[in-house]
């Protein structure tokens, strides 16, 4: 498959979860953005409250669950003790049936909180995949990063030039990413490259291709005033960057990207 991260994953299951909750991210964004707030990290925040809001029902059972578990577990373990020493084919079967009569007591299945979990599952992995990914799924981010792309395919040296382009940590994350550009979908290569690297990294390549005065939309793209640097902003921390670069900042910084963990768990 073409293009691993800005080609929408074809699984059957994930995949089209996947496509479902970029509707959803790219809604989300092109509704901020209608009222003057190009940020990201903004828009993660509210994907991230409706998606839990969606899956609100399974997680009201699975606490359900959690809560008659409590009360079922000591007669459980009581029907346990009952037939501890008795190892025939008539005790267990008797056993057995006495679990289950106290399962449909409370009205639950042994195998409830196990399917709640397995529908659950391939949600998240959809989840991660949108917002690891975002420029496949939010068009204006996309084709943001398509400018700059395009520009760097089109200069001299082209994609054989980027590929080699060894400084900074540009390499790195060439090495990593870098297998995406492949003949026929460039464009979603490269901008898997550059969405992968930090902000001086950026700056390197800008002026290695002449990206500076790109403009999308009559905004220019990068520098402390562009397009990327406002979707990127977030509690004054450029999201672009590593947690290590972040911390590498010293003083405030250090406080504010700590934060994120702990915002994350609210």
């Amino acid at each position: 498959m073409n293009g691993i991260f800005l080609t929408k994953s074809d699984g059957i299951i994930i995949g089209n979860l996947a496509k479902l909750l970029g509707l959803i991210m790219n809604g989300i964004f092109n509704l901020v953005d209608m009222i003057g707030i190009h940020n990201i990290g903004l828009t993660i925040i509210l994907f991230t409250i409706v998606v839990n809001l969606l899956m609100m029902p399974l997680t009201l059972k699975q606490q359900k669950f959690s809560k008659l578990s409590a009360k079922i577990s000591p007669e459980i373990k009581a029907i346990q003790a009952k037939y501890k020493n008795r190892r025939d084919t008539e005790s267990a079967m008797m056993q057995n049936q006495e679990i289950q009569a106290v399962y449909a007591k409370y009205g639950v299945s042994p195998s409830g909180s196990c399917l709640q979990l397995l529908i659950q599952m391939p949600i998240l992995f959809a989840l991660y995949r949108v917002i690891y990914a975002i420029p496949a799924y939010v068009t204006k981010i996309k084709d943001t990063f398509a400018v700059l792309a395009e520009k760097i395919i089109n200069s001299n040296g082209g994609i054989e030039s980027f590929k080699n382009l060894d400084k900074g940590n540009i390499a790195n994350t060439l090495n990593s990413y870098g297998g995406n550009i492949v003949k026929g979908n460039e464009v979603n290569g490269v901008i898997d490259v550059l969405n992968k690297l930090s902000v001086d990294d950026m700056a390197i390549v800008a002026q290695e291709y002449g990206l500076a005065d790109l403009e999308y939309n009559g905004r220019v793209i990068l520098g402390d005033g562009g397009l990327l640097n406002e979707y990127n902003s977030f509690f004054g921390i450029n999201i672009a960057n590593t947690p290590k670069e972040i911390l590498a900042l010293g003083g405030v910084m250090i406080i504010a990207a700590l934060m994120f963990p702990l915002l994350s768990a609210l």
